[in-house]
């Protein structure tokens, strides 16, 4: 069946979820918690260049950082769907945690095989906060309809991590030097964590167990999921090029601050996305749905590609922000659909490892391509295309078969599902 589109499902959906119960503390802590993603690569830049080290240092560490995060949230998720989230995430956030902090007492530009090291592991333990979290709602809230619409509102929020962090380390580098803008990061997800971490939702939480015919493999064992993954790496990459450009933007146009205006705008129209696509229920198969979502984001993208004033550069980034949290929402509900029982969590964090990686892959060829500013605008709609040509060609296999009950204290019925 499709979602339904009665008036009682509006009326659930549009009650004010920061005031249920326990969301505003899990929405909040988990955005604290992840602060770190948005604010660690800029310190490390800072540092290596406060310690008279090059950029190219500095990048490389930011890659390594970035590509350790990616590869482990896969794996801290596996063991959070066995152990729990106390146990696993509570020693992911105290690893990372003492990594960054002897990160902001390493001589980085000297010691550059011991600050590789040190971030690797940061960015290995990251706290597996993102996945937890969608794990966390239908316990939370048992209303399918608020639960659809928190999963929008806190995929849109998570731009927020890059509003907020960046200028963050900023003023603190500014005032107080690096190496307490690095401890400010490492205290921020410890704390964040922690309010998470120590919540009734997240104490609660038991492990559903597991479906063994999955595997090693777990949920890449499924073929549809596989595809998704693949396709959302396209949206990643599209959110890395558009940065390079961003910058690419400033240097051309010589306004610096379009290189934080224009990630702002795509943060603030997914914020905005986030809202109002959690306000309505909409028509259609939950493929359906994700397919035109991914249609719209790479239509959005497509003006870009003409974009020469820098106030059409900060306008024209908004609207695919506003189609960003529709494709993201959708792929997080097929996951929730196609992902074997024991491995949610896991099936989520792949998702957001692809994405990850889907990043870095944009920002490595936006930085390769930044003599051609033209060919870098073209990039976001790249990859938002592939991503939508790759969802179009697996269609059949990340369709959801039946409405099935999963076993499981966390599994529930799936509305959404289609018959």
């Amino acid at each position: 069946m499709t979602f339904q589109t009665g008036r009682s499902a509006a009326r659930s959906a549009s009650r004010s979820l920061l005031a249920e119960r326990h969301v505003a503390r899990l929405l909040l802590g988990t955005l604290t918690g992840r602060l770190p993603s948005g604010m660690a690569p800029v310190v490390i830049l800072l540092l290596v260049a406060d310690q008279g080290g090059s950029l190219a240092n500095g990048g490389l560490l930011c890659a390594v950082y970035g590509l350790a995060s990616a590869i482990g949230q896969p794996v801290l998720g596996r063991m959070v769907d066995r152990r729990g989230q106390t146990l696993v995430t509570g020693v992911a956030v105290l690893v990372t945690t003492v990594c960054l902090l002897a990160l902001s007492a390493v001589e980085v530009a000297q010691q550059s095989g011991l600050a590789a090291a040190l971030a690797g592991l940061a960015g290995l333990s990251t706290p597996p906060l993102e996945a937890g979290l969608r794990a966390l709602w239908p316990t939370v809230l048992p209303d399918q309809a608020q639960r659809r619409a928190a999963l929008a509102l806190d995929t849109g929020s998570q731009g927020a991590i890059y509003v907020i962090g960046p200028p963050l380390v900023a003023v603190l580098s500014t005032t107080t030097g690096p190496g307490t803008a690095m401890g400010a990061t490492a205290v921020l997800g410890l704390l964040g964590a922690t309010a998470v971490l120590t919540s009734a939702p997240s104490r609660r939480w038991r492990p559903t167990p597991a479906n063994h015919s999955t595997g090693a493999l777990g949920p890449m064992r499924h073929p549809g999921l596989r595809w998704l993954f693949l396709a959302v790496a396209g949206i990643g990459f599209a959110l890395g090029a558009v940065n390079v450009w961003a910058v690419a933007v400033a240097d051309r146009t010589g306004v610096e601050l379009l290189s934080g205006l224009i990630p702002a705008a795509l943060s603030a129209g997914s914020l905005v996305g986030g809202l109002l696509y959690g306000k309505r229920v909409w028509p259609g198969t939950l493929t359906q749905q994700l397919l035109a979502a991914c249609l719209l984001f790479a239509a959005g993208w497509l003006p870009l590609v003409i974009a020469t004033v820098p106030v059409a550069a900060v306008a024209l980034t908004a609207p695919p922000g506003l189609l960003l949290t529709a494709v993201i929402t959708s792929a997080f509900l097929t996951v929730d659909a196609l992902a074997p029982a024991g491995a949610l969590t896991e099936a989520y964090a792949w998702l957001i490892a692809s994405v990850g990686a889907g990043q870095a892959a944009g920002t490595a060829a936006a930085g390769v391509l930044t003599a051609h500013p033209s060919a870098i605008s073209a990039l976001p709609a790249a990859g938002a295309i592939a991503c939508l040509l790759v969802l179009f060609g697996a269609r059949r296999k990340i369709t959801v078969p039946g409405a099935t009950r999963r076993q499981g204290r966390h599994r529930r019925t799936l509305a959404h599902a289609a018959r």
